[in-house]
């Protein structure tokens, strides 16, 4: 069975605007990052917004948790920004959904050429494969589970809370 993606925006799916200097969304770059990483996961993705992890509301997060309670697919991953993502691990974790749901972003966007988001995104599809059910975040080559994680802004990494 194929693994479910759900994009949600954030830093993963930013682009950089020259003539502004501003960040913004056009499109999902997924399809493109899962070609250039070679990808032979069968996947399916679907876009539920595109927002800055910052800007997301309790109806957002609502979404993706009955977005993943609907899916087929056992196995979800899911593109999130890096500032609210525990946040949101934390919202499916209580939601018992029953299924191993990866959540995962990006420190510089895809489209600045050396981003994180690649390398992330691979992972997360690789524990998505073989984690048993539950709601983690992947990031750098680790997973945390949804209760035992945090983003610490000094380093720029994630790590556990204990």
């Amino acid at each position: 069975m194929a693994v479910k993606i759900f994009v949600t925006g954030g830093t993963f799916d930013k682009e950089y605007n020259e003539l502004d200097g501003k960040l913004f969304f056009k499109d999902t770059h997924l399809p493109e990052m899962l070609k250039s990483g070679r990808c032979k996961v069968p996947v399916e993705i679907r876009t539920l917004m595109l927002v800055d992890s910052l800007e997301m509301t309790d109806a957002d997060r609502q979404l993706i948790v009955d977005q993943c309670k609907k899916a087929k697919e056992t196995r979800i991953v899911i593109t999130h920004g890096t500032d609210t993502m525990e946040v949101t691990a934390q919202v499916l974790g209580k939601a018992s959904l029953n299924k191993t749901i990866v959540l995962t972003g990006a420190m510089v966007p895809y489209k600045f050429g050396s981003s994180d988001g690649l390398f992330n995104l691979g992972s997360a599809l690789a524990f998505a494969e073989t984690l048993p059910a539950g709601v983690y975040v992947a990031m750098n080559g680790r997973y945390f589970t949804w209760n035992n994680v945090k983003k610490n802004r000094k380093a720029g990494e994630f790590e556990e809370i204990k």
